[in-house]
């Protein structure tokens, strides 16, 4: 697999030199400066392009060329900004880059509630509390019919069984101990510092996230689980025939949570998900961005065998790792333990790329480790939630040793750029 990084264009802290020595060969990223619903031009795509390749490594991922709130549930200019979207996807394609990941969620693009949650060996993770997660719900979004939705919302244990936490009753405890600091640092850091650098739907320095929060949720009065199907439906019919003028591989990225909040439709959290929208758009173009995380989050979902059944369509790999605990919490793991089984995803990934010789455009499978450990020191140089540059160097080399491990295997030559060999 083409070993990648998610890099967040010129402003990153992160360095383009930085990546190049430990052996990153790909590029996922975007044009982040461009306003959401506008159209990328060919001429700011190629001029991050040529910047990424003076480096030595290719654009190989646009993650994401994100689908505006008004085509997911459906709203009254839909049609031009999927024409919008079609344009921009036409100008990338003329440039040579050929993936796009994207997500269908309403509102959050992904969600935790801790973001420096303390793991035994001193390092922080992400880390999902559904407790924290409600009580922001009913206590300082106060939306309405919150308290009901968790009344009877079943925790699944990491068998995948429901385990009859009373989420309400929990919350209700957890109200005695907030303050308004704790309060502020939970829509923090589920609102802006989850959000900010990946969605157009909020920013650092918005002064009221909370109420903007609420704006976003009204569109969605309504649109249930088959609705949202539909709206997404449409809007890959709408771009197939660009995808196959261009040769351009569309690739959903899992809900994550992979479970309803919020009142909001999930409808990319499981099998039966998946099956449905590779089935209602059954184009070669219409595939899945298989995040080995967020679908370990789900104590539903077998992760091996998705992706054996799934390989075929997987255009892009995520992979790490989520540790499910007893009450359905749930945080990122070690790049080598958690529920996803990373090794046995190399090797059912290294054997489909076997297969892809014969398009230039999806030879390589990329593949990136995603979300990382904090650790050494990340938490002071100001990386974005999730993405520290030592922790997911560490996973890197982890995953780099699986790879070259499993490529002597499958007979294929394992070769680390920059070094002679």
């Amino acid at each position: 697999m083409e070993r990648t990084w998610r890099w967040f264009g010129k402003k990153d802290k992160i360095t383009l030199a930085m990546l190049k020595q430990i052996g990153v060969e790909g590029i996922v990223t975007a044009l982040h400066d461009v306003p959401l619903g506008e159209v990328w031009t060919r001429e700011k795509i190629h001029e991050l392009k040529t910047y990424i390749e003076s480096y030595g490594m290719r654009w190989s991922v646009v993650e994401s060329l994100p689908v505006t709130e008004t085509i997911k549930y459906g709203g009254p200019d839909r049609d031009r900004q999927i024409d919008t979207y079609k344009e921009s996807m036409r100008n990338l394609a003329a440039e040579g880059i050929h993936t796009i990941c994207y997500n269908f969620m309403p509102v959050l693009d992904w969600a935790r509630t801790d973001l420096l949650h303390a793991n035994p060996n001193g390092s922080c993770n992400l880390y999902f509390s559904i407790p924290e997660f409600a009580y922001f719900d009913i206590y300082i979004l106060r939306r309405e019919g919150a308290r009901e939705d968790w009344a009877s919302f079943h925790a699944l244990g990491p068998d995948g069984k429901p385990n009859g936490r009373d989420i309400v009753k929990e919350v209700d405890e957890l109200k005695k101990k907030m303050t308004p600091e704790k309060d502020h640092a939970l829509v923090e850091n589920i609102v802006i510092k989850t959000q900010g650098f990946v969605s157009g739907n909020f920013k650092e320095g918005d002064e009221h996230p909370v109420e903007l929060f609420r704006q976003l949720l009204t569109l969605y009065h309504g649109i249930d689980k088959d609705q949202l199907r539909k709206n997404m439906s449409y809007f890959l019919n709408a771009i197939m025939p660009v995808c196959d003028e261009c040769d351009m591989y569309m690739c959903v990225h899992p809900d994550d949570p992979p479970f309803q909040i919020l009142g909001l439709p999930r409808i990319v959290t499981s099998d039966e998900d998946i099956e449905w929208f590779l089935n209602a758009v059954p184009d070669k173009h219409n595939g899945l961005t298989f995040c080995a995380g967020s679908l370990s989050a789900g104590a539903q979902n077998n992760i091996v065998e998705l992706a054996r059944k799934y390989a075929d369509r997987t255009w892009f790999v995520h992979l790490r790792s989520c540790h499910v605990f007893p009450n359905g919490d749930f945080t990122e793991a070690s790049h080598l333990g958690g529920r996803a089984d990373i090794i046995e995803l190399v090797h059912i990934f290294e054997k489909e790329e076997e297969k892809r010789q014969s398009n230039a455009n999806i030879t390589r499978l990329p593949m990136r480790v995603d979300h990382g450990m904090t650790m050494l020191g990340d938490e002071n140089r100001g990386y974005n939630a999730g993405y520290s540059f030592l922790g997911r160097m560490f996973a890197l080399g982890q995953v780099q040793g699986i790879i070259a491990a499993v490529d002597r295997e499958l007979g294929k030559k394992y070769q680390q750029p920059g070094f002679f060999d």
